[in-house]
C-alpha cells in the first residue's frame, strides 16, 4: 500500500509540473480526487485490509489525501493570479492612442419623407393602417370599380401570383378593407410598397404610396382641397399653393389631379416645373358611390374623398433627386447627403 502511496504523489508531482491552465488542473484533480479518482480508489479498498491495521493505513491516507488537495488548492490560487494577469495584459488599453470615431447613419430619402407626411397627416387626425403587400383580385380590382377590361388589370401591368392573387399595384386596397370592418367615420392613411411593370428614370417595378381615406357625412370636394392646402404648405413651404385639374379614377368621381406651384421658382416657371409654375404631385377625388356601397356604406347618408401620392415621387421633388434608381441602389455617397 504504501509503494501504491509513493508512486500516486510522484504522479501528482509529475502531472502538474507543467499545467499552464485552471482547466487543465482541475482535470488532473479529478484524476486524483474525484469519485471514480485514484485516491478515492485506494480509500474504497480499505475493506481489504485487516481489521488491526485499517487506523494507521486510514491515517496514512487521510494524509495524502490532505496533502494533495492542499497542494492542488495552491496551484489554484497561483494559475488565478497568472491568468488574471496575463488577462490584464491582453486588456490593457492605451489611453493616449487616439480614439476611434464613430459615424452616424441617416434615414432614407423614403424614410424621410414617410415619416414626415404621418407627422403632417397625424395632426389632422389621420390613423395609420397597412394592409397585405399579397392582395387578391377584388380589393385590388373589383372593389375599387375598376372594370374586368380595365388595362390595369393586364398582366403586362400587374404581377400575378396566380388568377386571383396579385403584388398590390395600390395601397387603395386597404381602404376597402378598413370600410367593411370600420363604420364611418373614417380617416386613414395607408403608407405601403406597390408593384407594376414599369421601369424607368422615373418609375420603379416596386415603390411607396401614401394613400388616405376620409368617409363621414357631408364631407365635399372643398374639405379635400382645404386639406391638400395644408399638406402642401407643410411638405414644400409656406407659399405653395395647390390647384385641381379633372382627371379619371375608377373608383372616385369626380377625379382629379392635384398640382403645386413650382417651390423651386415660385410659380414663374423653370426647368423643374417645365416652365409652367406648376408641378403634378398626386391624385384624389371623391369616392366612387358604388365603392361605398360595396363597402356597405350608404352613399346617400355618407361622403368621402381620397388620395395617393408615390412617396418616391415627393422625395424626388423635395431633394431634387433627378433618377428614381438612386433611392435604390443603396450608394452610402448618395445617401450620406441626407444627414441631419
Amino acid at each position: 500500500m504504501q509503494k501504491k502511496i509513493d508512486e500516486i504523489e510522484k504522479s501528482i508531482d509529475e502531472a502538474v509540473k507543467d499545467v499552464q491552465s485552471s482547466k487543465t488542473l482541475q482535470e488532473i484533480k479529478m484524476r486524483f480526487l474525484g469519485k471514480t479518482g485514484e485516491i478515492s480508489a485506494l480509500m474504497k479498498n480499505m475493506r481489504d485490509i485487516p481489521p488491526e491495521e485499517r487506523p494507521s493505513m486510514g491515517k496514512i491516507l487521510n494524509a495524502l489525501r490532505q496533502w494533495t488537495e492542499e497542494k492542488f488548492s495552491a496551484l489554484e490560487q497561483k494559475l488565478k493570479e497568472f491568468e488574471l494577469k496575463r488577462k490584464y495584459a491582453e486588456e490593457k488599453i492605451d489611453v493616449t492612442l487616439p480614439g476611434k470615431s464613430t459615424e452616424n447613419g441617416a434615414y432614407h430619402p423614403n424614410t424621410l419623407i414617410k415619416n414626415e407626411l404621418i407627422s403632417v397627416f397625424s395632426g389632422m387626425g389621420f390613423e395609420v393602417f397597412e394592409g397585405p403587400e399579397i392582395e387578391n383580385d377584388y380589393y385590388n380590382f373589383t372593389a375599387l370599380n375598376t372594370p374586368s377590361d380595365h388595362p390595369a388589370r393586364d398582366m403586362q401591368d400587374t404581377f400575378y401570383l396566380s388568377n386571383d392573387l396579385l403584388l398590390r399595384t395600390q395601397t387603395s386596397a386597404g381602404q376597402i378593407r378598413v370600410m367593411e370592418n370600420k363604420k364611418p367615420p373614417i380617416k386613414i392613411l395607408s403608407p405601403g410598397k406597390v408593384y407594376r411593370s414599369d421601369d424607368d428614370a422615373t418609375h420603379s417595378p416596386m415603390f411607396s404610396q401614401m394613400e388616405g381615406l376620409v368617409v363621414d357625412k357631408g364631407i365635399t370636394l372643398c374639405d379635400l382641397k382645404g386639406m391638400l392646402d395644408e399638406f402642401a404648405r407643410k411638405i414644400f413651404g409656406d407659399n405653395v399653393k395647390t390647384r385641381l385639374r379633372p382627371s379619371y379614377f375608377p373608383f372616385t368621381e369626380p377625379s382629379v389631379e392635384v398640382d403645386v406651384s413650382c417651390f423651386e421658382c415660385g410659380g414663374k416657371g423653370c426647368r423643374l416645373c417645365k416652365g409652367t409654375g406648376w408641378i403634378e404631385v398626386l391624385g384624389a377625388g371623391m369616392v366612387n358611390r358604388h365603392v361605398l356601397a360595396g363597402c356597405g356604406v350608404d352613399p346617400d347618408i355618407y361622403s368621402g374623398f381620397a388620395f395617393g401620392m408615390g412617396i418616391e415621387r415627393i422625395a424626388m421633388l423635395k431633394y431634387g433627386i433627378n433618377n428614381m434608381k438612386l433611392l435604390f441602389e443603396g450608394d452610402v455617397r448618395f445617401l450620406k447627403q441626407f444627414k441631419g
